[in-house]
């Protein structure tokens, strides 16, 4: 069948029999209803023409009701738009004025309902790079975007980015987690290892949330007692728990801005680190007596527990007592509290999801070519993942009796407020 002239004006009307015709025929021979050689481009390109002429007629109507002299001025230049079906070519009429500013295209615009920017963020999100989303958008809708075509629409995002990092935050954060993880990122010609510094923490009525993304140097003392700082400045006036890794200096850098809050090292990094150098013969062994250290009862039932692990393994591990004495306040802050404040506190896999998210959209990446590329993947892909992260801490009504009972007014007044 002869197929329909698509460069046929809106006045010349529209064989919808003939389309219905060829769109059927297309069909059935394996010709797609979306992107390259797509069967619904002669129907949205008549829609959209139709819809400007519509516009130019209200347009007019209007003008003549005001008493302005105007009328239609022939044909201006062919203009080619991007749509949900791939790109078409449109050709519209003209006024003799000048003033006609349709909305359904823009003057300037090259793009009509296509969604187009929504798309690349949500593509971006998951983690997909410039080029394959590129590609992504032409095979699926025939749409030819260029690399920075797309990074435009990514960039749009880091207003957004800075204006969540500066919100400002909640008064009182029962715990916050401090943690990092690492990347490479293009620099200065380089790859280098960079630092992604998560600060992810509880508030006064049990609600998860992440407080800060810091992307800096190799981790280290100095660094985090920055970021530290910066949750005074953005309105956190006391913190309950502090859970760290083994960082030289951690302690020492949170207690110079919240004195009042325990630090609390996470079991899990310890655990690892005691690993070090032990046969694989004796891990789960290992593991597994350490397990009634950490799960004592209380500080005398915690000492009693490392002494029988000395007494067992001393000879051939010396250094696993030596690492957990040399820690001992740190690694057994938690002992002085309920059985949830201490799953709460103790335990990683809070902090933990929050960096699986993280590398699951980055795993594929070799480096990113600058932080800020990496920082917009990072907070669109934490951002879409939300609920994973972004809810209430398990049983925390038992929890919150416990801190009321324990901290009295310094916590009860911020529930309150």
């Amino acid at each position: 069948m002869k197929e329909k002239d698509t460069n046929q004006g809106p006045s010349e009307g529209f064989d919808f029999k003939s389309f219905e015709e060829s769109a059927v025929e297309g069909l059935q021979s394996g010709r797609p209803l979306f992107g390259k050689g797509g069967i619904l481009k002669d129907l949205v390109k008549h829609l959209v023409e139709a819809s400007l002429e519509g516009e130019l007629d209200h347009h007019l109507q209007e003008q003549k009701a005001a008493d302005i002299s105007n009328k239609r001025n022939g044909k201006g230049r062919k203009k080619k738009v991007r749509t949900d079906v791939g790109d078409i070519e449109i050709h519209t009429s003209r006024e003799r004025r000048g003033d006609f500013s349709p909305q359904t295209v823009g003057k300037w615009s090259r793009e009509v309902g296509a969604g187009f920017e929504d798309q690349i963020l949500e593509l971006y999100a998951m983690g997909n790079s410039q080029e394959d989303i590129r590609r992504h958008l032409e095979n699926m809708f025939g749409a030819q975007l260029s690399k920075g075509a797309i990074s435009a629409v990514t960039d749009r995002v880091w207003d957004t980015v800075l204006a969540w990092q500066q919100r400002p935050l909640a008064g009182m954060y029962v715990l916050v987690y401090l943690d990092a993880v690492h990347y490479k990122v293009r620099e200065e010609g380089q790859v280098v290892t960079k630092a992604v510094y998560t600060v992810y923490g509880v508030d006064a009525q049990g609600s998860r949330d992440i407080l800060a993304i810091h992307i800096g140097p190799s981790e280290g003392a100095h660094q985090w007692s920055l970021y530290i700082e910066d949750l005074k400045r953005r309105g956190v006036e006391d913190v309950l728990f502090f859970a760290v890794d083994g960082l030289s200096g951690f302690s020492e850098a949170i207690s110079r801005v919240y004195p009042q809050a325990t630090v609390q090292r996470r079991i899990a990094h310890k655990i690892r680190t005691s690993l070090i150098g032990v046969a694989d013969k004796d891990r789960k062994a290992v593991v597994r007596d350490l397990r009634t250290v950490y799960q004592a009862s209380d500080e005398r039932s915690a000492l009693q527990a490392l002494e029988a692990f000395e007494d067992k393994w001393g000879k051939r591990y010396a250094h696993i007592g030596k690492k957990w004495r040399d820690n001992w306040l740190e690694l057994t802050a938690f002992l002085d509290f309920g059985p949830e404040i201490r799953r709460m506190v103790y335990t990683t896999n809070a902090v933990e999801n929050v960096h699986r998210q993280m590398r699951k959209v980055t795993k594929t990446k070799g480096a990113w070519c600058t932080d800020k590329a990496l920082m917009k993947q990072l907070y669109l892909s934490l951002m879409r993942n939300s609920k994973s992260w972004n809810r209430k801490v398990y049983k925390w009504t038992k929890i919150q009796q416990e801190l009321m009972e324990l901290y009295g007014e310094r916590y009860s007044s911020r529930v309150e407020a």
